[in-house]
Formats: structure tokens, C-alpha cells, sequence
């Protein structure tokens, strides 16, 4: 007699059966590919938003993010690599970290990538070879300048974001003399933020972004011409405004005195949004560097930050290619502007960021033409290193101890010592 209970057991057990097989081989035929990165605090967003996000398209990938603390990120990579325990992908750092990664041969060569299409000459310059025959790395994300300011003190002086430079001196002035706010948060203390907030922030204005980057690169311009010594004359002009002691004032001070609504005006990174989210407790905006007169054009430092590659020993070259591709579309762009608020998605789409400052800094893209930092591309590597030059001279023109013609001068003496096209 046929026991209709049993069979129904046998067939239950051979259908769960198959469905294990069926999982253990779906398993086996996915591919893992491993992010490299030194973006510790992103783990969530990536494991979270970004990596779910993609299996949605792409079932049969998987991703690990597998950050290194950032301190330890460039030797430890470097160790990996040499050992051949790296991962498929290669978060970047922009220039000569990563450009020596690429000429050790560690770092595929994807001029050919079809994601490469959506983002501009500017956006790829910090992962090119000096000839720009090669791309290795393709561009993640930028960081953007500008001011950042207290809107309740704006709107309890009655004043508005200025867009001219004698508007700027104007709304300084006013906060100085009629209230008991410091006008602009900035310290000379720890030095890099006089040349970055300060000669990389409002110069581009002056000489004329990539043209006027590229000149300084070609030798056609010098940091002797009216275009720095301006730029370095209008920090100078910084000084009055600036807290009582400003010279000892560190970063970490100058972001307190905003935060704690002391202060009215931040020269700014965007990357400071996201500390200001979490730690001001009133409304703050954004506004560009401001323009010689009203109508000019405006610059922007659109600074490449973050890449990412394709690790040329990798056994999962193809999978890697496929994420990497998914990175330059607009659906990443929008998951990560939004993940990571101040840090802007350098690929050409459109996006909606609901962060309503970090809204207001890549708004600026539309108005103004985009350069980045002119020491970070072939100037710092020689000795002396104009980058640590900036930084200095910048601080000692704020402080009084250097004049613009001074700081113009030390700054070109120096890179003739090592840089041919400057000679």
C-alpha cells in the first residue's frame, strides 16, 4: 500500500534539497570583489546605502568594503600590494600617491572605460599621467570652497551673502562694528588653512582657474604676476576681521567659534558640512568667493579628493569593471552626494542633494567655471614643496610678518630651484 504521507515527505525534502543546491551554486557562481579604502567612517553608508543599492541591478556580485584606518591607509595598501593580498578596487588619493602606485604597475590602465564619458578633463586630471595618455583611477568625488555663514546673525544685522568683494568688506565691516560676533573664523596657527581656505579658496577668481592653473604649469605665468600678488593682497586684507589671537587659533578652534555661533562667516571646505550638521544648533548657508565687480565670471575650487581603481593583479577584473562603471552613473552620484553631504560626485549628471547647503555649494557649477587646487598637479613634488610654501607665506601675509611681494617671491624662488618650464 502506498503511503501518500511519506511520499509527500520524500518530495518536500528532495524540493528543499534543491533549493540548497541551487543556493550553494548560485553562491559559488557570484562573484566578491574588495574595496580598498581609507573612508573608515563611510563603512555604513557603503555597506548600508551604496553596496545594497547595486546587488538590486547586480544579484550575482557581491562587495566588501574593507577600510583602513586613514593614517595607516597609504603603507598599508602599498604593503598589500607588493604582497598581492590587495583588493579588486583602489580607493585613491588625487596625484603623485596615486600616480606612483599606477607607474609600480599596480593600477590597471582604464582610458578605455566606458563610465570615463561622464566626467570632464577637469574632474580626471588628478588621476592622469603627466603626457594625459593614461587614466588609472576614475574620479569619485570633490571637495568645494567657498564661506559658510551664521544666517540669524546675517538676518539680526540685516545683511545678505555677498557676491562682490566690496559687498564681502562691507558685511565684515558691519559685524565688526555693530555687534560682538567675530566676522570671519579663521587662525593662521596650524597654516594649511590660510592657503587652503584662504589663496586656494578666492584665488581661482583672480587668475582665471584652469587657465591660469595650466599657465603656472607650462611656465607662461609665474606666482610673481598680479594675479597671486592680488590674491595674497586680499588676505591680507583678512586681518582686522579676524578673532583676538587669531594667530594661535587652530582648525579645530575656528570651527568651535562657529559652531558656537560666535562667529558670523567660516572660509570653508565643503567636507565641513557635515560637522556643522552636528554640531551648530542654528541655520547656516553658503555663499561662492565673492567677484572683483558684479557681472564677472566666477571661479570655484572643485578640488578632486577621492577615486577610485582597478587593482592590475586582480583575479576579478571584469566584476571590477562592472561596479566601477556603475560608479560614474547618476544613481551613484545621488546615493553618495546624499550619503556623504560636502562631498560632490565629480561625474557630469544632474543630481538632487537634499542637504540644503551642500545644495547650495554644487549649485555653484552652474554658475562658475571649476579648478582645482594649482599646487596639487606636478608643482609640490621637488624641493622646496610649493604646497608647504603656500602654506606658510599665506599665514605670514594674514599675521602682517610677509607682504604679498614677498610671499610672491619666495613662493616663485622656490620653484625655479626644481621646475624646468619655470626656469
Amino acid at each position: 500500500m502506498i503511503n501518500v504521507r511519506s511520499i509527500a515527505s520524500i518530495s518536500k525534502q528532495a524540493s528543499m534539497t534543491a533549493v540548497l543546491l541551487a543556493s550553494i551554486v548560485s553562491a559559488q557562481a557570484a562573484t566578491t570583489i574588495s574595496i580598498e579604502s581609507w573612508r573608515s567612517d563611510d563603512a555604513n553608508i557603503w555597506n548600508d546605502v551604496i553596496i545594497p543599492a547595486f546587488k538590486k541591478s547586480h544579484p550575482d556580485s557581491n562587495v566588501n568594503f574593507a577600510p583602513t584606518p586613514p593614517t595607516q591607509y597609504n603603507s598599508a595598501l602599498q604593503a598589500k600590494l607588493q604582497a598581492g593580498t590587495a583588493g579588486d578596487l583602489i580607493t585613491c588619493r588625487p596625484f603623485d600617491t596615486s600616480l606612483a602606485l599606477y607607474e609600480d604597475g599596480y593600477l590597471e590602465d582604464i582610458s578605455d572605460l566606458e563610465g570615463l564619458k561622464e566626467f570632464s578633463d577637469v574632474a580626471k586630471s588628478a588621476w592622469v599621467t603627466d603626457d594625459g595618455s593614461v587614466q588609472f583611477c576614475m574620479p569619485m568625488a570633490s571637495v568645494i570652497h567657498g564661506f559658510i555663514y551664521n544666517k540669524e546673525i546675517f538676518e539680526e544685522l540685516g545683511v545678505q551673502p555677498p557676491k562682490t568683494e566690496a559687498e564681502f568688506y562691507s558685511v565684515l565691516e558691519t559685524v565688526k562694528s555693530k555687534s560682538r560676533y567675530t566676522p570671519l573664523a579663521m587662525g593662521t596657527a596650524d597654516q594649511w588653512e590660510a592657503a587652503t581656505m584662504g589663496f586656494q579658496n578666492i584665488g581661482p577668481n583672480y587668475w582665471m582657474g584652469e587657465e591660469g592653473r595650466k599657465a603656472l604649469l607650462d611656465g607662461s605665468a609665474k606666482l610673481t604676476d598680479d594675479a597671486y600678488i592680488k590674491t595674497w593682497a586680499e588676505l591680507a586684507k583678512w586681518k582686522p576681521y579676524l578673532g583676538r589671537g587669531f594667530e594661535a587659533q587652530t582648525y579645530p578652534d575656528s570651527q568651535n567659534l562657529f559652531t558656537l555661533g560666535r562667529a558670523a562667516i567660516y572660509p570653508a571646505g565643503s567636507w565641513d558640512i557635515q560637522t556643522f550638521n552636528s554640531q551648530a544648533d542654528f541655520e547656516f548657508g553658503a555663499f561662492p568667493p565673492p567677484v572683483a565687480k558684479a557681472g564677472d565670471q566666477c571661479f570655484i575650487s572643485d578640488h578632486t579628493d577621492i577615486g577610485i581603481a582597478i587593482n592590475a593583479n586582480s583575479e576579478n577584473k571584469e566584476a571590477a569593471i562592472e561596479f566601477i562603471n556603475w560608479m560614474a552613473t547618476k544613481e551613484f552620484a545621488e546615493l553618495f552626494a546624499n550619503a556623504v553631504p560636502g562631498f560632490f560626485p565629480l561625474s557630469n549628471h544632474e543630481i538632487s542633494i537634499n542637504d540644503p547647503v551642500a545644495q547650495e555649494f554644487i549649485s555653484w557649477r552652474g554658475e562658475c567655471e571649476s579648478t582645482i587646487r594649482n599646487s596639487y598637479q606636478i608643482l609640490s613634488r621637488g624641493t622646496p614643496n610649493l604646497e608647504n610654501q603656500l602654506w606658510n607665506v599665506s599665514a605670514q601675509v594674514i599675521n602682517g610678518t610677509m607682504t604679498p611681494e614677498e610671499a610672491a617671491k619666495q613662493t616663485q624662488d622656490g620653484l625655479e630651484q626644481w621646475y624646468a618650464p619655470q626656469q
